[in-house]
Formats: C-alpha cells, structure tokens, sequence
C-alpha cells in the first residue's frame, strides 16, 4: 500500500515538473522561435508579424503590396494578417469605411461636403416619371415609379382599374328597339336620296329601282308599326 502512493506521488511530481519546463520554454504566440516566454525574448516571429528590438510587431499589409484588395473594397488591416472588405455602395472605390472613404460617388450619389450622399431624384427631376398617374419614390442611389392609387402596371403604362361588375359596352349596346327602327329609316331615306339622283339621269334601271324602294318605304308607313314609329317620334321619344 506504501509502495503504491510512493508512485502515486512520484507520477504527479513527473508531470508537474514536465508542466512547468513546457512554461518555461513555451514561446509568446507571435514567436516561432525564443529564448524565454516573454515578448521581448523573440528569435524569429510567425507570418504576419515582424522582429523588432527581440519582440514581433504586426505587419500592417494594408500600406504594402501584400495587401491588394479588388475593386471595390478596401484593405483593413488585423493581427497578423488583413481583410478586405466592401465599399459603402455609395462609393466606386474608397479608402476605408463608410460614404466619407470614397474616391468617387457611385450614380444616385452626389458628393456633399466630404461625403457622398444620396440624390433624391424625386424632388430634383421635374418629371422623374414621365406618366401622369405614375407616383416618384425616392430609393437609395435611385428612385422608381409607382402607379398612383386606382391603377395598375400594364405593358409599362398606369393603366385605370375596372370593377369586376362593370364591363365596357359596345357603341349600339344601348340603342333601344324604336330607336333602331329611326335609324333604319334614315338609312332608307339615304339610300332612296342616291336612287333619286341616279334616276334623274335617264336611267331606265335606276329609275325602276327608285320607283320600287319608293313604294316600300310608303307601305311601310302606311303600315300599323309605322304609325307607331311615328307618332312615338312626334311625342319627342
């Protein structure tokens, strides 16, 4: 029983000792090499960083040509290495960060001050949209056209919406009954007019025909449906 808590013992001590010389010869995380675990004991640092005066000071890439970013985006530097990330969508390319870091305002955008702001096309251009029932609303860098309330986008025009129950009518579809029958008789009369014209020219088969519409059109009237026509036209119908 002795025995087993000697070893016991001893174990620990093994690896406490193995513990403290893997500290003492650990290196700081910038270092590849060193001669101790302080930053100041560096011999040679790891990718990124740089040996100065035994301690490894961060390289910013973003002032080298390690840190070419495209277009578009800029360089941000971190520890050890760097990032690039995406201009403000009011830039076309830019420095850093934000609407204040561009070399050149994106279209939409105008420069104000030191920062590109955005253009509200809505109040700037008098006719933004060009329809008269189309309505501007200004957007971030542009602007769209609305149809106004009532009316709806077809073939690329506001055209007015119709009521499910209202239906376009034809151009005879409210013509009542007795108002056709006029309108039949002045075609009538209109033709008889031509045959009148015809047959006093001396043509026998024009006159014929004259002379038979003419007998129609008399019959007609004479007839009961023609009094009716007629006195329901003498009443101002």
């Amino acid at each position: 029983m002795g025995e087993r808590m000697l070893d016991r013992n001893l174990l620990q001590a093994a690896c406490l000792c193995c513990l403290l010389a893997a500290q003492v010869h650990s290196c700081p995380d910038t270092c590849r090499e060193c001669s101790g675990p302080e930053n100041d004991q560096c011999e040679e640092c790891r990718a990124g960083w740089t040996l100065h005066n035994n301690t490894c000071v961060d390289v910013d890439e973003c002032g080298t040509e390690l840190g070419i970013c495209p277009t578009n985006s800029y360089c941000f530097n971190t520890d050890g290495s760097f990032e690039c990330r995406d201009c403000s969508p009011a830039c076309v390319g830019c420095m850093g960060n934000g609407p204040a870091r561009c070399r050149k305002c994106a279209s939409g955008y105008t420069l104000t001050g030191s920062k590109c702001v955005d253009v509200d096309e809505c109040s700037d251009r008098v006719l933004a949209c060009h329809g008269l029932d189309e309505i501007c609303t200004n957007t971030e860098g542009s602007f769209r056209c609305d149809c106004a309330e009532g009316f709806f986008h077809k073939d690329a025009v506001c055209v007015k919406k119709q009521h499910p129950s209202v239906q376009e009518k034809g151009l005879f579809e409210d013509i009542q009954d007795d108002e056709v029958e006029v309108l039949q008789q002045m075609l009538f009369g209109v033709v008889l007019c031509v045959l009148a014209t015809l047959a006093a020219k001396g043509d026998l088969v024009y006159t014929s025909i004259f002379m038979g519409a003419l007998a129609a059109m008399a019959g007609f009237w004479l007839s009961d449906r023609g009094d009716r026509l007629l006195g329901s036209f003498l009443k101002g119908r």
